[in-house]
């Protein structure tokens, strides 16, 4: 196994090398360049079928492509995105094994590697974002920045993947996208809220954060969103109050948005209860 990763490691420095040394020589006479342009395809190309071969030998080593993936993945670290590319490739209906196995054996490549997965199409998006979550949780800002830069049109459908996945990082996922997409924070809150009810106070907590100005979108969508949990309406009221959302802007905001039920009072607790008619 050590002298198999040997050679891999000899040959990728022989073509690192073999690319310093053509570069010079085009700069040297520019005659040549036609010809030094072929040399690096072709070594290019060796090193792709070097590494496909290697591959293959350790997947048949193993008996298992996610294995493989991992043992790789230890003695390379650099190189586990080269590798899934390949693998993805070579054995496009284990993609689920590779995936996983890749962004557990590193997790700081998480992005790379789920961009890569949607770019090959070897599944559809969604699922790729649920399959990463499930193999690093911790990463899962990384995921749905990826899925949502590769498939912007699947946006609400990777925030309802997203959120199912991984509920206990909703106020999370929904402030990433809601960042990076400003002008979707209604749809993006929509199908958490849809997706995860109970998140409602934590997605609220999480915009306002960032989107102070925004108070009346957030809190209105919440709202609407929950109109049919009365105990969830009353933790979002009572989150965006403490945001320092006033007591005035609340309740007209909670009507705005539809939730007006006769002598209803909604008991609003930061030190004590607050009341208001709505």
């Amino acid at each position: 196994m050590l002298r198999t990763l040997s050679l891999l490691s000899a040959a990728m420095l022989a073509s690192q090398v073999s690319y310093v040394a053509m570069a010079q020589d085009a700069s040297a006479n520019e005659v040549v360049q036609p010809t030094t342009s072929v040399s690096i395809e072709s070594s290019a190309e060796a090193s792709n079928r070097f590494q496909t071969a290697f591959l293959r030998r350790q997947v048949d080593q193993t008996m298992s492509v996610g294995r493989a993936i991992s043992s790789i993945a230890s003695h390379y670290p650099q190189e586990i995105v080269s590798i899934v590319d390949i693998a993805l490739d070579t054995y496009p209906d284990k993609y689920r094994e590779i995936v996983f196995a890749a962004i557990s054996a590193q997790p700081s490549s998480t992005e790379e590697i789920v961009q890569l997965a949607i770019e090959k199409e070897v599944s559809s998006c969604p699922n790729i974002v649920q399959l990463a979550i499930k193999a690093e949780p911790t990463y899962v800002d990384f995921v749905v920045h990826a899925a949502a830069v590769s498939t912007p049109e699947e946006l609400d459908e990777i925030v309802r993947v997203a959120v199912l996945t991984q509920p206990d990082a909703a106020d999370s996922i929904v402030q990433t996208l809601s960042q990076e997409h400003p002008n979707k924070i209604v749809e993006i809150m929509t199908s958490a809220l849809n997706a995860v009810p109970f998140v409602g106070e934590y997605v609220v907590d999480a915009l306002l954060a960032v989107f102070p100005n925004e108070a009346q979108t957030v809190v209105e969508t919440a709202v609407r969103e929950s109109s049919h949990q009365r105990e969830q309406v009353i933790r979002i009221l009572s989150t965006a109050q403490h945001a320092g959302v006033s007591q005035d802007k609340l309740k007209e905001y909670a009507m705005s948005a539809g939730y007006q039920k006769k002598t209803l009072i909604v008991r609003l607790v930061i030190s004590l209860y607050i009341a208001l008619s709505i």
